[in-house]
């Protein structure tokens, strides 16, 4: 079964409250998303490890319920 893009947002908030999160669905598919997220807590960290914190957010999903999310990070301006 598909992930919706707003149980995908609801999982990073959950995890990175601090989060201003962005989500689209690129196929229309529910099954192919990108993801924005952008949050004061990556400050000092690589963007491997950002990356990999809102992995561990999605808590294992990807690659079963979630297919495919194209991931950005960022830290605040």
């Amino acid at each position: 079964m598909a992930m919706q893009a707003d149980e995908i947002e609801r999982l990073i908030r959950d995890a990175i409250p601090d989060a201003d999160v962005t989500i689209r669905d690129l196929a229309g598919d529910g099954d192919h998303y990108a993801a924005h997220v952008v949050s004061p807590s990556f400050a000092g960290m690589t963007r491997v490890k950002q990356h990999k914190a809102v992995y561990d957010a999605l808590g294992g999903r990807m690659g079963g319920e979630l297919h495919a999310l194209q991931l950005t990070t960022a830290v605040p301006n």
